[in-house]
């Protein structure tokens, strides 16, 4: 990836006119902290050579390229899910966490904080700080506690301290505010493992840098099965995108794969149960960035909704943001029940439980046209299984 890409983050941490560090003072040491060391420690030999035997051994990538062929057969293309949902841990967020986990490890941090919404960050976080023994705390929202309870409970089996956060929505933005008022307090031996590309430079930059292992990935599985050395089409869901930032990473200067976010809709666009930040967002600030997010006429930040634990967040990664802006990549969005169908559609025809969250990206089949000779990649981001309460409820099992 060229460092002039028009597509990633500046030295200031701007993506055009998103991005940044919108930050208090009191956080002030801690991010430029970071931001002094984040891309040394990443570029040394010594973090390459252990962040890549752990992605190896611990994680088991590189996860499977797969041609579904049954739901390829319905769809009149070729149709490849990216099966980041086989990661230990059953999620890309493991990608993420075990790079951040050795940056913290790096600048002799001992204590770990980060925020979770469907838990699959929290479930990561923890297991990652289990491996290199730090203390992990967790914060969560109260109403994400109720709905995701297989995640909660793993991760206190792996040590976390798993607080709720009691304010606002009870969801992932307020376990995201609890998570950096702790970081306030705490500025000496903790570190803030933020998991999406989110929040002030240089967390959007760096946590796309860690997920840029699925787009490398891709490049290469791409061109062992088809004749082409690209992908048609890279479809992900979107929440805050971390999923997407690294399914779309080594693709973003190549004009001929076609990038597709897909946000949550919830009940619909217009219902006021929504998280379709593209659809609905003006420009303002959550959580230090410069980014859309959903809002009231008078700047005050509006209650996201999804079925999905981990998409009702009411803004999106600064770089999806200048993504849209700048027209590289298209976004979608698909409701409660569109992300149903498309979780029973994939799991009937294919024999594989999909997250909710990547059943958003699923359901992007149904609202585009292919042609036949065409690859679409579809990043399956989690599991189902922390899902399964849900979808017994909905489907009546």
């Amino acid at each position: 990836m060229s460092k002039q890409s028009k597509y990633q983050a500046d030295e200031k941490g701007m993506y055009g006119r998103f991005g940044g560090a919108y930050i208090p003072e009191m956080l002030y040491p801690n991010i430029e902290n970071l931001k002094k060391v984040y891309k040394e420690i990443i570029d040394s030999p010594a973090f390459q050579q252990e962040y890549k035997a752990l992605l190896k051994d611990y994680v088991g990538r590189p996860s499977p390229l797969y041609l579904a062929k049954r739901l390829s057969d319905k769809y009149q293309t070729n149709v490849y899910l990216k099966r980041e949902d086989l990661n230990h841990t059953g999620a890309h967020k493991i990608n993420n966490t075990v790079g951040q986990i050795l940056i913290a490890k790096h600048m002799g941090k001992q204590r770990i904080i980060a925020e979770t919404g469907a838990g699959q960050h929290g479930v990561a976080t923890a297991t990652a700080c289990a491996l290199m023994g730090l203390q992990c705390v967790v914060y969560m929202g109260e109403v994400d506690i109720k709905r995701q309870a297989p995640n909660v409970a793993r991760m206190k089996m792996l040590g976390a301290e798993v607080k709720a956060a009691t304010s606002g929505s009870k969801t992932l933005k307020d376990a995201t505010n609890e998570a950096l008022r702790d970081w306030i307090c705490n500025p000496e031996d903790t570190f803030y493992l933020i998991g999406s590309v989110v929040g002030p430079h240089p967390y959007p930059d760096m946590v796309a840098r860690l997920q840029a292992v699925i787009s490398e990935e891709i490049k290469l599985q791409i061109s062992e099965k088809t004749s082409k050395d690209y992908p048609d089409y890279v479809i992900a869901c979107v929440g805050g995108g971390s999923n997407a930032a690294g399914s779309f990473y080594h693709f973003l200067d190549d004009e001929k794969v076609k990038l597709v976010a897909v946000e949550a809709s919830g009940m619909g666009v217009d219902s006021g149960e929504t998280a379709a930040t593209i659809a609905l967002g003006d420009m303002g600030i959550i959580h230090g960035s410069k980014t859309f997010l959903m809002q009231s006429e008078d700047g005050q930040i509006t209650e996201p909704y999804s079925i999905s634990a981990g998409l009702d967040y009411p803004g999106i990664g600064p770089q999806h943001a200048h993504l849209f802006d700048t027209g590289r990549a298209q976004f979608l969005s698909a409701t409660d029940k569109e992300a149903l169908d498309a979780a029973l559609q994939l799991t009937q025809l294919e024999g594989i439980i999909p997250a909710l969250e990547s059943a958003h990206a699923l359901a992007a089949l149904n609202k585009m046209q292919f042609q036949k000779d065409e690859a679409v990649v579809i990043t399956l981001s989690g599991r189902g299984d922390k899902d399964m309460a849900t979808y017994m409820e909905r489907f009546g099992f």
